[in-house]
């Protein structure tokens, strides 16, 4: 058995790791445990969790991950869109395509950390991207609002969608709330994700399925 921590973004990272990711893993005898990355910590020894402020707190929290010494590996389910420019590799990531950014960045948090456990994800370009290796899914969630063409539509102007880019008003999660105003990230995107299916999501989404093998090959 080998125990994987897993710094996560928010609650939908959170939902997706525990009800997904890690059933999936169970059958190779690996268990994650997702942990909300800490946004603030008072003297009195309170925590506010959820959301990626600063480069500062993650590694904090990292850290003390890596403290444990039980794990096999500690990684992240981070969304790269608005990463903090503070984060190693922001401010020398390459030209060229979205792919050779993200594990620029990446690979910087690695070498930053100097952990060989430490098996660093950032989703590209952000949770929402890998509801888009199946549009159906998320029209079929809603129904009434006709969005399946809207949403066929942006996901055929790429080869992935994970290149569904990370200008503000074309982010993934910008493309959904245009057509479907009820969507709600935290309750709407892990139960579209299951629907989709990890196969199906593995399939479209190379950046995320290497992760997964990764995790997998542990």
């Amino acid at each position: 058995m080998k125990r994987v921590l897993v710094l996560v973004e928010g609650q939908t990272e959170e939902t997706f790791v525990r009800d997904i990711l890690e059933p999936h893993l169970e059958f190779l005898e690996i268990f994650l445990t997702p942990t909300l990355v800490s946004t603030k910590r008072v003297k009195t020894g309170g925590t506010f969790k959820g959301g990626v402020v600063s480069y500062g707190k993650v590694r904090n929290d990292l850290q003390r991950l890596l403290g444990d010494s039980d794990a096999a590996a500690i990684t992240t389910m981070f969304d790269y869109y608005g990463l903090p420019a503070d984060f190693p590799g922001m401010s020398t990531r390459p030209s060229g395509p979205c792919f050779d950014r993200v594990r620029h960045v990446e690979s910087a948090i690695a070498r930053d950390l100097g952990d060989p456990r430490f098996l660093p994800y950032l989703e590209l370009h952000e949770f929402e991207a890998l509801l888009f290796s199946d549009p159906r899914e998320v029209a079929a969630r809603f129904p009434e609002t006709g969005c399946l063409r809207a949403l066929n539509r942006a996901r055929q102007e790429f080869d992935s969608p994970e290149e569904i880019n990370e200008r503000f008003d074309l982010a993934p999660s910008r493309r959904i709330a245009g057509v479907v105003s009820a969507y709600r990230k935290p309750l709407h995107g892990p139960q579209i994700a299951e629907a989709i299916g990890l196969d199906r999501i593995r399939a479209e989404c190379r950046h995320f399925g290497e992760w997964v093998a990764r995790l997998e090959s542990l």
